[in-house]
């Protein structure tokens, strides 16, 4: 039997770089356009999550139905977003997904999937650098975050290297083929707003 599973979209940045909130970029998925947070939404139930949450601050448009986790630890970047969806969590893996990443395709998802299992999760890696926004975690990491919060180590290259010196999780080196899914938008030139 598959481990359980539930998605979590990563939204609660502050997108200063990007000087409007990344949530409500333009995105796109299946030809219909649309906010970005509903795109990245519409990529994580297609992976048949048991439960789907955001990470962040409430915001206008999202669903009743998804619940919405306001960060425990704020102020401390990405890492407290994921140390809260692991502690609400109740399936054996968190799959996170970045708000800003809206090139991630379903297909990039079940690969992870299929390399993970209940005690072990995986993270894409590419030259060297992980890929923790977009990356399948066991529960079983939540120790680990907590520690690293801890200890105000809020880098999640830091805590990734943890996980994989421990066994809980691997990486997935990135086929040259999957590179342009990994686009970030930091900024309004990166989303075509210039």
């Amino acid at each position: 039997m598959p481990p359980s599973l539930t998605a979590a979209l990563l939204a609660g940045g502050k997108s200063q770089r990007m000087g409007q909130d990344k949530a409500y970029l333009p995105g796109e998925w299946e030809g219909a356009s649309m906010p970005l947070w509903e795109r990245q939404l519409a990529v994580l139930r297609s992976v048949f999550p048991e439960k789907l949450v955001i990470s962040g601050p409430p915001k206008p448009g999202y669903p009743a139905s998804i619940p919405v986790l306001a960060d425990e630890w704020t102020g401390v970047g990405p890492l407290g977003g994921i140390a809260t969806c692991l502690r609400d969590t109740r399936t054996d893996l968190l799959l996170v997904l970045a708000i800003d990443l809206p090139k991630i395709e379903p297909e990039f998802l079940k690969k992870l999937l299929d390399r993970s299992e209940a005690g072990c999760g995986i993270v894409p890696v590419h030259q060297n650098r992980f890929e923790p926004l977009i990356a399948v975690y066991p529960r079983a990491v939540l120790e680990v975050a907590l520690d690293q919060l801890r200890e105000r180590d809020y880098a999640l290259q830091h805590f990734i290297g943890k996980l994989l010196e421990n066994g809980l999780m691997t990486s997935y080196e990135i086929d040259s083929s999957e590179l342009h899914q990994l686009e970030n938008w930091n900024t309004p030139s990166d989303a075509g707003l210039l």
